[in-house]
């Protein structure tokens, strides 16, 4: 059974950083687009960050130059470095594995930038 366990949210001040991590497990993720996408309260879910098994990445325009996407092959684990956090940033964060056919998501963790 294919698992996403995100991790690393917390509450952060303006200016701030954040790092989550998502750990995949029950399958094999090569082949897959791994992705962050976030939801604020009473927004639909957005798409935040995507990157490929050759590490080709797309960011929202939102966190261009803010947020970097990687991802560990041999640990199965896909990283959302977030630095120069704002508070329009609160949301949260969902992990995503994607393939034609397939979509998995995890549970999600808060993001929270408030002073």
């Amino acid at each position: 059974q294919v698992q996403l366990v995100e991790s690393g949210g917390g509450l952060v001040q303006p200016g701030g950083s954040l790092r989550l991590s998502c750990v995949a497990s029950g399958s094999t993720f090569i082949g897959y687009v791994m992705g962050w996408y976030r939801q604020a309260p009473g927004k639909q879910r957005e798409l935040v960050a995507t990157i490929t098994t050759s590490t080709g990445t797309n960011y929202a325009d939102s966190v261009k130059g803010r947020f970097t996407i990687s991802r560990d092959h041999t640990k199965n684990t896909v990283f959302l470095q977030m630095n120069s956090l704002k508070p329009e940033d609160t949301a949260i964060y969902y992990c995503n594995a994607w393939r034609i056919g397939v979509n998995h998501w995890g549970q999600g963790t808060q993001v929270t930038v408030s002073s």
